[in-house]
């Protein structure tokens, strides 16, 4: 299938791309929303869907991938938090639907030109979304509710496997991904924001055997920003960035990386294209 991916610039959407690529899926487009940049306090929003930190470095990180980026400005909030979504005017999940919905169109009207202009190429419009969803319920419902709706396939690889096992994949693949929020007890700011996943492993583990703190952080522990990836043609570089502490808590204080400047660097042994596409970014 051609797939466009949901991502977030974590450490799970990511390996989700991965996994949909290991089964014969081509990644077309990448998809993300952000916050309103004129909203005071808009790097981390109080959301129940989307990992808003790190959204300034989603440009780049489209770039490192030479695909297509989609964005969309959060509008909605979390107004319909039921068990089962209902489709509510002014919620965030309906962002979302118009995001995708706007990235098939789009997709789907390439294809017709493309096959106006040309005899005898297959079909080429978006059919399934790749969603590094792990655990939570309230996500993968309402993600599978506007797949629905736009008849597409939700393809979550990640979805109710063991976080241990995860982690350890994560790694083993090579992902580069750096913890860019902690909020939980046994996660300090000032030790361990802009850590990678390789070095905070063993600590991870530990808090989890103490205090049950989710492995992958789906409990909202912690959050993380991909660096690099076996699917980058380029690795993105931090040059400068600042801890911004959201709240002071004694106990399980919750803190954030701020990206102040980044910049793209070749990679030595460049990893081979497994698909070939221009960079566009489209916001909207």
């Amino acid at each position: 299938m051609r797939v466009a991916a949901l991502i977030s610039g974590g450490k799970d959407s990511c390996y989700n791309m991965m996994q949909c690529i290991a089964a014969g899926h081509q990644i077309v487009a990448l998809a993300n929303l952000r916050p309103d940049e004129n909203q005071v306090g808009s790097d981390e929003l109080d959301s129940y869907m989307y990992q808003t930190v790190g959204h300034h470095a989603i440009d780049l990180y489209a770039e490192a991938m030479a695909l297509p980026l989609y964005r969309r400005t959060i509008r909605g909030r979390s107004l319909d938090i039921g068990q089962v979504y209902t489709k509510r005017e002014g919620d965030e999940v309906e962002d979302l639907y118009e995001l995708l919905k706007l990235v098939k169109e789009v997709l789907l009207e390439g294809d017709r030109e493309r096959r106006e202009n040309h005899h005898n190429l297959e079909k080429e419009e978006v059919d399934g979304i790749s969603v590094g969803a792990i655990l939570s319920d309230y996500q993968h419902v309402r993600v599978e509710n506007v797949c629905k709706r736009l008849n597409l396939q939700l393809l979550a690889y990640l979805w109710q496997r063991n976080q241990e096992d995860l982690l350890r994949e994560m790694i083993a693949s090579n992902i580069q991904a750096v913890i860019i929020k902690v909020a939980a007890l046994g996660l300090d700011p000032d030790k361990h924001l802009g850590k990678t996943l390789d070095e905070m492993e063993p600590y991870l583990l530990e808090l989890s055997k103490k205090y049950g703190v989710h492995i992958c952080g789906e409990g909202g522990e912690y959050e993380t920003f991909t660096l690099d990836c076996p699917l980058f043609k380029k690795k993105i570089i931090v040059d400068s960035s600042e801890v911004v502490v959201h709240s002071a808590d004694a106990f399980a204080p919750v803190a954030y990386l701020r990206f102040l400047e980044l910049h793209l660097e070749d990679k030595v042994s460049p990893e081979p294209d497994n698909y070939k596409t221009s960079t566009y970014i489209h916001n909207f």
